[in-house]
């Protein structure tokens, strides 16, 4: 199926009215959140970006973001820090796990390579390891940008009871890293190949009843290049089991993260292990990477 799904920028009433609808689908509890038709054609026809999914005539999935600035501050000049700010990915229930979100996000680095403009940045819950994956793992995104509670309180499935923290991640579209990362140049490395070089685990969790994974009271400071953060590897699991351990989770990365960040460390991989029982995931954190990172592009 997915051979015959066809991925490119939309632009018309027609197709936007298809988005305004998929999107109702994906997120029914979200009504307010929705963003309507004439809005997705604003974007599109204003420099941003409203991509596709299509198989056929019908949207079955669909990307939007729009033109940005990093420079911080109103009172900067825009155009030294233009960017794309990719706010919004969603996927037919009936279409996932095809690759329509790596197609999408190819698809949008294009559209906005065209334009001139080397970085894109979104949000995302990092304890949800499909996206981990996807944004950190096959993209080559990079983090150093924790925010609390991102966008207050959420009513939605997802989030409720939960601060809505998020990475804040920067994809620098033109960069080495993400070259490499989508050409397969470099060999990715596993959690054997970390561990066998020393790595740091800042946080080793241990699992508790129902066999669920929890967060240790104290975490060690990284100290050397590189570092391992632990996450649980099924955090919507947990969310439906034990919404207490859940917070835990979020507070305790919230907080592991925070200090990484501000001791010069970036998330820079993501690895998920079978290797055992039961399945662990880690971000990877390599000190000054960010630098590293600009200078790539």
């Amino acid at each position: 199926m997915d051979d015959e799904i066809i991925i490119r920028p939309i632009h018309t009433s027609g197709d936007m009215k298809q988005v305004e609808e998929l999107q109702r689908l994906i997120w029914p509890s979200s009504m307010i959140n929705i963003i309507p038709t004439h809005l997705l054609m604003a974007i599109a026809c204003n420099g941003g970006a409203v991509i596709g999914a299509l198989e056929g005539e019908k949207v079955v999935g669909f990307m939007l973001g729009f033109l940005g600035t990093d420079t911080g501050g109103v009172d900067q000049v825009a155009m030294v820090g233009l960017k794309h700010c990719s706010h919004q990915m969603g996927i037919h229930p009936m279409y996932h796990n095809q690759g329509l979100e790596y197609r999408l996000k190819l698809a949008q680095r294009l559209a906005v390579m065209q334009q001139g403009i080397s970085l894109i940045t979104w949000t995302y819950d990092p304890l949800l390891c499909l996206n981990a994956h996807l944004n950190i793992r096959r993209l080559g995104a990079i983090c150093s940008n924790y925010i609390r509670d991102a966008y207050g309180s959420m009513g939605d499935d997802l989030n409720v009871d939960l601060p809505s923290d998020r990475f804040q991640v920067d994809w620098w579209v033109n960069s080495t890293r993400v070259v490499s990362r989508l050409e397969g140049i470099r060999r990715q490395l596993d959690l054997t190949n970390y561990l066998d070089a020393g790595t740091q685990v800042l946080n080793p969790a241990m699992f508790g009843d129902k066999d669920l994974l929890r967060p240790v009271e104290r975490w060690i400071a990284p100290e050397g290049n590189l570092a391992l953060v632990e996450t649980p590897a099924d955090y919507q699991l947990i969310k439906k089991i034990d919404i207490g351990l859940a917070r835990a989770w979020r507070l305790h990365t919230r907080e592991v993260f925070e200090g990484a960040f501000a001791a010069g460390y970036v998330v820079t991989d993501f690895v998920y292990s079978r290797d055992e029982q039961l399945p662990r995931s880690y971000y990877v954190l390599a000190h000054s990477e960010r630098t590293l990172a600009r200078h790539e592009d």
